[in-house]
């Protein structure tokens, strides 16, 4: 019977993860959105604002999924692993990435005078799984921006010249809520000096406004196993100043928050806003008379 209710509310969570508009999703971004299906938390008040512990264990949302493979459209396949690239290139929706000669990385490029552009912007993702569900639904596209995963670190230098061309160009990191996380955005500011870094999130009070599930075991989170070996430990005092008190008791308690964690919908459009900046027009009525003055006359109709 608990297996039969599991199948249904992960049914519900399928469904929603895609929604609106045929979304791709993660593995884990299905397992937090069926553990919102099974516990909601929009009825709490938000004046009670918290982590709240996944109420599902990873294990029996597997097998649910296992005996559902076939039935979760929307569903990214298992990740490629380290060593793909993850500029755009390839098919993330099909799971096939570009080879390492694809991968900037690497001297073989199918595109040469790709690294011949100013660059504005880089999103660097601190799970691999992130970067790829970001790239299958096209954000690059959208954002204009490249997306690279923690693992493809350091920079390519051809790309450090495309973001030295553009005036502000910026690095964007999107980490999740936890202490190695939030250490990586210090980690680009070391092993690149010059280049504008900015983090994305997420931190501790991101991750208890929007009431995300939260691990007690940060080692759980599969961002973490990445840059557990390449940064060192780094002790609560170590963290930004920008951290208040509540946070760093929060990270302080082992606590730690995926981006997975976020809806899909909710993470596509909020990296968008963040990676693209503030958009503001610069026509006026006055603009569009002097365009007018400067266009060809054979632009104007003949009758």
């Amino acid at each position: 019977m608990r297996g039969r209710l599991l199948g249904r509310s992960l049914d519900t969570a399928v469904a929603r993860a895609g929604a609106p508009g045929r979304i791709l999703f993660t593995e884990r971004q299905l397992y937090y959105e069926l553990c919102r299906v099974v516990r909601p938390v929009g009825w709490v008040p938000r004046a009670l604002p918290f982590t709240p512990a996944p109420p599902v264990p990873y294990e029996r949302f597997e097998e649910a999924l296992a005996r559902r493979r076939g039935e979760a459209p929307g569903l990214l396949g298992p990740d490629p692993g380290p060593g793909f690239g993850a500029l755009g290139g390839g098919s993330p929706k099909s799971g096939v990435f570009p080879g390492p000669g694809a991968f900037p990385g690497s001297d073989a490029s199918p595109e040469p005078d790709l690294y011949d552009y100013g660059l504005p912007r880089l999103l660097v993702c601190q799970s691999r799984s992130v970067a790829r569900m970001l790239l299958a639904n096209d954000l690059h596209l959208e954002a204009a921006c490249p997306v690279l995963a923690a693992d493809d670190l350091p920079l390519d230098p051809r790309l450090l010249a495309g973001l030295a061309r553009v005036q502000g160009a910026t690095v964007h990191v999107l980490h999740d809520a936890s202490v190695a996380g939030i250490a990586l955005t210090a980690r680009l500011r070391a092993d690149h000096p010059g280049v504008r870094v900015a983090s994305l999130g997420l931190v501790p009070r991101h991750a208890i406004a929007m009431r995300l599930n939260a691990a007690r075991d940060p080692a759980r989170s599969p961002g973490e196993a990445v840059l557990s070996a390449a940064l060192p430990a780094v002790p609560p005092a170590a963290l930004p100043a920008g951290l208040d008190r509540r946070e760093r008791e929060w990270l302080a308690r082992g606590r730690s928050a995926e981006v997975e964690a976020v809806h899909p919908a909710r993470l596509l459009r909020t990296v968008q806003r963040l990676v693209r900046g503030p958009r503001t027009s610069d026509h006026s009525m006055w603009t569009g008379l002097r365009e007018l003055r400067t266009t060809g006359f054979m632009t104007w109709p003949a009758n």
